[in-house]
């Protein structure tokens, strides 16, 4: 008869188990996911380099907590080079865009510059007048898109992004100082590394 006592044993070891899964739900995991619901979440770790071109999410980090250039920084923005495609160049600005707002800049802060056609939202805005158009870049509370035509027109703001996404050399070449002397913190450039450093070499 000692077959019976070790029965309810084998039942007593199966009910310990059972115990066991019950850690398996951790909640601790989903309140870390709230607070970064866009897509750069993973990219805000991996940027190291401020001037490394291929790293445009360091750059972007880096510009506006403080400007790494030595002796000159109060007065000379950091020039960031964002590699890309003539067609891609407008995308790469828009990221980097994401890549500031992420990082604490205030919209405000943000001018975004194209030299070839203009930017989807500027379009949208110029369709209903450029007083309104303009009104909107003098209230300075979000970021604002112009055309290289129109960068005269517009006011100095802590960070320019110019994407070089077409048009003539000549508006290129004007547009990057004119851009570099608007920008007081970082002026980020998407294009053609090769094209962007000729009109650089040029202009500024």
């Amino acid at each position: 008869m000692p077959l019976i006592p070790e029965e309810p044993q084998i039942h007593e070891s199966a009910q310990g188990p059972r115990t066991a899964p019950t850690p398996r739900p951790v909640p601790g995991p989903r309140p870390a996911a709230p607070p970064r619901p866009g897509r750069p979440g993973p990219a805000r770790p991996t940027p190291p380099a401020q001037r490394t071109p291929r790293e445009p999410a360091g750059a972007v980090k880096s510009g506006p907590s403080a400007p790494a250039t030595p002796s000159t920084s109060d007065t000379t923005p950091q020039i960031q080079l964002l590699p890309a495609s003539v067609e891609g160049a407008l995308d790469a600005a828009e990221e980097a865009v994401d890549l500031l707002l992420d990082s604490g800049r205030a919209p405000g802060d943000v001018l975004v510059i194209t030299t070839g056609d203009p930017h989807p939202w500027a379009a949208h805005e110029l369709s209903f007048g450029e007083d309104t158009y303009w009104a909107q870049h003098d209230a300075g509370d979000d970021v604002f898109y112009a055309d290289a035509s129109a960068l005269s027109r517009a006011a100095d703001r802590p960070v320019v992004v110019v994407a070089v996404n077409g048009g003539a050399d000549e508006a290129a070449t004007t547009a990057l100082p004119l851009a570099l002397g608007r920008a007081g913190a970082l002026l980020i450039v998407c294009g053609d590394p090769q094209r962007i450093n000729s009109l650089l070499g040029a202009g500024v």
